[in-house]
């Protein structure tokens, strides 16, 4: 079977899943990943295989670039304190809390505790938003989940490349150094990100042409996420400051002086929707594929109920306690969308490519991989089966 073969493949299952989950009112990413095992069981060999260069070279960009596409710069100016506070301490809490309760629970060592606690953190809810899209949901609590989960995914895959380093060189870096090193990548990928965005935008306002625009956009998300990864910045927050550049800037703007002319908008806005449902496609289609390869009852049921219990309880640490310094402002979050924020703070492709990124040799690769995936798929199946009937107990739909 070529690679032609093998794509078509997978995109005609996506279509069927696609249908079959409206029909069957599923969330669309949980019909993936439950096609993608059925497939694996019956041990049809279509040659697919999760990489993390497939994830981080293909899949990411895209995902990123749509969801940053749509953010107001608005809406995420008046909760940029909450969102960045989430999205940052955020991270550290939940790290914290799962690299402890590995070692003190599980006796796993320090650094693979830590490494895992740092990947983990990074959140995808990915089938939330396209859940919310299906029943309706919008305002202030989807563009919540949605803008802390973009900046999350930046920060946790910066903070794994530190935690990476430090466990391979040996030694405890110097704050000094860790901070220089966080603020160069960080700062590296947003400048590298606003750059590619504004130079395509100020480009595309040159034509009307909506094919070119539509390119420009193209290679304003591809190209800002390999340019900040070559100069060893975040290409994260690269794509996802470029989309939002090129959203504010240009399909955002309904008025005279957006840069996109209004046939340019249009076909943006339907090319990157189409190019994020065939990313979120072949992903969740992948990762129910791979569970058949993976041995995820080699840690055990215990092990994987603790491993699982300790991730929500560092998503719960991370929303309430710090939503809760926001109660008296104007930025207070109800304690319902809380729920959705914690709830919702799903496990995806991130947390894989940064899993598979692991060098081999590593303590407890094995192991992490396993846990990894298995966090994964209860996070998309579990928590998105369930999140409908939340919604509509917190009397959000």
């Amino acid at each position: 079977m070529d690679i032609r073969t093998r794509i078509v493949g997978l995109l005609i299952a996506a279509i069927i899943v696609a249908l079959a989950a409206r029909r069957l009112r599923l969330p669309y990413t949980v019909g993936l990943v439950i096609a993608g095992a059925g497939l694996a069981m019956t041990r049809l060999q279509t040659g697919a295989l999760l990489t993390h260069d497939l994830i981080f070279d293909l899949i990411l960009p895209p995902l990123l670039f749509d969801a940053a596409l749509c953010i107001h710069w608005q809406e995420l100016r008046r909760d940029l304190a909450i969102v960045l506070t989430l999205a940052t301490l955020g991270v550290v809490v939940s790290a914290t809390v799962v690299a402890a309760g590995m070692v003190r629970l599980l006796g796993w060592p320090l650094e693979a505790a830590c490494v895992f606690g740092v990947l983990i953190a990074a959140t995808d809810p990915v089938s939330v938003i396209a859940l919310f899209k299906d029943v309706g949901i919008g305002g202030r609590v989807r563009f919540l989940v949605e803008s802390e989960s973009l900046l999350n995914d930046g920060v946790a895959a910066v903070l794994f490349t530190l935690v990476l380093a430090w466990t391979q060189v040996g030694g405890m870096p110097t704050v000094e150094h860790s901070a220089l090193r966080f603020a160069f990548v960080v700062g590296g990928g947003i400048a590298v990100g606003l750059g590619s965005g504004v130079a395509a935008i100020l480009v595309a306002g040159r034509t009307d042409d909506h094919l070119v625009e539509t390119a420009l956009s193209a290679v304003a998300a591809y190209e800002s996420f390999y340019l900040a990864e070559y100069l060893h910045c975040s290409g994260v927050l690269a794509t996802v400051c470029a989309g939002l550049a090129m959203g504010n800037l240009g399909l955002l703007r309904t008025d005279d002086r957006g840069l996109l002319s209004v046939q340019g908008r249009a076909a943006v806005e339907g090319f990157w929707e189409f190019a994020a449902f065939l990313a979120n496609s072949f992903v969740f289609l992948l990762i129910g594929l791979a569970v058949a390869d993976i041995q995820l009852v080699r840690l055990g049921p215990a092990v994987f109920a603790t491993i699982i219990a300790l991730v929500l309880v560092g998503r719960a640490a991370t929303v309430y306690p710090l939503c809760a310094l926001f109660r008296w402002s104007r930025m207070a979050v109800p304690l319902a969308e809380q729920h959705v924020l914690w709830w919702g703070g799903l496990r995806g492709a991130l947390a894989l490519a940064l899993a598979l990124a692991l060098p081999p040799d590593m303590a407890r690769h094995g192991d992490i991989l396993i846990a990894t995936f298995g966090v994964v798929v209860f996070s998309v199946v579990v928590q998105g089966l369930t999140m409908p009937p939340l919604l509509r107990w917190l009397g959000l739909r």
